[in-house]
């Protein structure tokens, strides 16, 4: 566990002096800033059924397109063309804890960038202090799937860059798996609802990774133990698919 550790810190010390973490927080944050201004401002025109914190967290693949990309591409593929991978394998650790200690340094990134949205909702309860803006039920909801959604995005972006040595092929495969994930599922769910049968599978299987559907359940306050399961085993596979990727480099050299 020592070793893991010490991989952990150095792994999040890299991330934190990356420009690319920096370009991505700014991003997130602005692009964030603008959807959630967009969605105040339409609460302000018309009444709506659900408070802006649900809304705003169905907004929630817009930036994961780009931040986990950002904050995974160079996790296997620059230490593969540095010839780093290499060195750090000969050294007392497991191509696990290599595998763990960059997916939660990454993974750690992308809670902080979460959670630094939580300003926008106590900038507004400072300004507007209206009881319906800021619900804690919905909030919590809204954050706890957005926790439990990144371990599933963020171990797709380190699977991604453990299968290649070039950082723009591994954030344009990032966001293919992410894409497929995200929308593709939803798309396969919508052709089933309308009659069109592709896969020889049940509605219920289908309706299985709505991650659409689980954030608005979760920012409801409509807890499920079927997403909590499906994002931590498919999180856990993508891991599994990792090491194995690792492995493999090490049985080749």
């Amino acid at each position: 566990m020592r070793r893991f550790f010490t991989l952990l810190r150095h792994e999040t010390r890299v991330l934190f002096i990356a420009p690319s973490t920096y370009v991505a927080a700014f991003l997130f944050l602005l692009i964030m800033g603008f959807v959630f201004q967009g969605v105040v401002e339409t609460y302000s025109r018309s009444p709506q059924n659900s408070p802006p914190v649900v809304i705003f967290f169905q907004l929630f693949w817009l930036p994961v397109f780009f931040i986990v990309p950002l904050l995974t591409m160079k996790s296997f593929a620059e230490e593969k063309r540095h010839g780093t991978l290499e060195t750090l394998l000969t050294t007392p650790v497991s191509p696990s804890q290599v595998v763990l200690a960059k997916f939660f340094a990454a993974y750690l990134l992308y809670a902080v960038f979460w959670l630094l949205t939580l300003g926008f909702s106590a900038i507004l309860h400072s300004q507007a202090r209206d009881p319906r803006l800021w619900e804690i039920g919905p909030t919590a909801g809204g954050y706890l799937f957005i926790l439990l959604s990144g371990l599933l995005f963020v171990a797709i972006g380190i699977f991604a860059s453990s299968l290649t040595r070039n950082q723009l092929v591994s954030g344009i495969l990032s966001f293919t798996l992410l894409f497929g994930v995200i929308i593709g599922s939803r798309y396969l769910a919508d052709l089933t609802a309308s009659g069109l049968q592709f896969l020889p599978v049940s509605d219920e299987w289908l309706a299985y990774p709505q991650v659409f559907q689980h954030g608005e359940d979760f920012s409801r306050g409509v807890f499920d133990t079927r997403p909590i399961a499906f994002y931590l085993s498919t999180a856990a596979l993508f891991l599994i698919l990792s090491v194995l990727t690792i492995e493999s480099k090490i049985w080749r050299s």
